[in-house]
């Protein structure tokens, strides 16, 4: 186990320095950083006098190892546009993207394991082929055109849910949540499905060819000659097994709920890290742009460090191995 730990600790390292890198690449080489930060009536003198302060004519490796060093401390510096920590703008949007994203890692977990089950006990029958089909059919719309018919059903035809925005929010803490209020929840369906959308399906197909899979094994056929009940069969032997693998990639894509949630929240103008990554694309805010790709990159680092533990603990060929 100690082994173990040691070896995804040591990985985990090594994609962050990685990114780290590509992150502190866009300072150097996405135009010059003392352009963004004063006016065209700056004096050359002054521009090198901020040169200096902000430590621009270090060594490459000097200023990479600063860089590391205030980012592991939650520090990237000041926002080129609005003048402001770009912790501070993080943290103030980050709530809105991670309870969107756990709402729809929740919808998709909760539709999608049952419909994958269902699918491969009941292959043949016309409501699981018409599932089958409509899976196709989520896979293949782009998120953004999913938002869109969403809208114009349930927001402009109907009028039964809003549009845009998150709706009214309540502060506990430094930590804002639309959870506790009727339009914050009433804002949350429409996105949350949108987003949820893909995993969904993907979640479903993934359990129904892993149960289809695991029912034709020995153990499933030996469990049925013995006169094991067939809930017994599916749900305690077969549906046991078929989670191993599910575990991995759901782990996955709960990171990709909160990297890929930009699409979704640019189309619902969600305020959060995604719509913050776009508007700083478009204003060249370098800051905001590395600091969002770090965040994410720890995210997927923690992430895919609980499902190997995960993992570990669930599948003993693992545990075997590392003896």
């Amino acid at each position: 186990m100690v082994s173990f730990l040691f070896k995804r600790l040591l990985q985990s390292f090594v994609v962050m320095i990685t990114v780290a890198l590509i992150a502190f690449s866009m300072f150097r080489f996405v135009g010059d950083p003392i352009n963004n930060m004063v006016g065209q009536d700056t004096t050359q003198q002054e521009r090198e006098e901020l040169r200096e302060k902000l430590g621009l004519n270090d060594p490459f490796l000097v200023q990479f190892g600063r860089f590391t060093l205030n980012a592991a401390q939650g520090d990237f510096g000041l926002s080129y546009k609005y003048r402001v920590p770009v912790s501070e703008m993080i943290f103030e949007r980050m709530p809105a993207t991670l309870e969107l994203a756990f709402v729809s890692a929740i919808i998709a977990l909760f539709f999608g394991i049952p419909l994958g089950v269902y699918t491969a006990l009941k292959r043949k029958g016309i409501l699981s082929k018409f599932i089958m089909t409509m899976s196709l059919v989520g896979v293949s719309l782009p998120t953004f055109l999913t938002g869109i018919l969403l809208i114009l059903l349930f927001g402009v035809m109907l009028r039964w849910l809003p549009t845009f925005g998150r709706g009214d929010v309540i502060e506990i803490g430094s930590w804002t949540t639309g959870f506790l209020t009727v339009s914050g929840l009433k804002s949350l369906i429409l996105p949350s499905i949108t987003l949820a959308l893909f995993q969904l399906t993907l979640i479903m197909r993934l359990v129904r060819a892993e149960m289809l899979e695991v029912l034709r094994t020995d153990f499933v056929k030996f469990a049925k000659a013995r006169g094991l009940p067939d809930r017994a069969v599916h749900f305690k032997h077969a549906l046991k097994n078929t989670l191993v693998p599910v575990i991995t990639i759901t782990g996955l894509q709960l990171g990709s709920l909160i990297a890929f949630a930009i699409i979704t929240e640019s189309v619902f103008q969600w305020p959060g890290m995604g719509l913050m990554f776009i508007q700083a694309i478009s204003d060249v805010d370098i800051p905001v742009m590395a600091a969002y790709l770090v965040l994410i990159a720890f995210f997927f680092v923690v992430i895919n460090m609980i499902v190997d533990l995960l993992y570990y603990a669930v599948d003993p060929r693992l545990r075997a191995d590392n003896e």
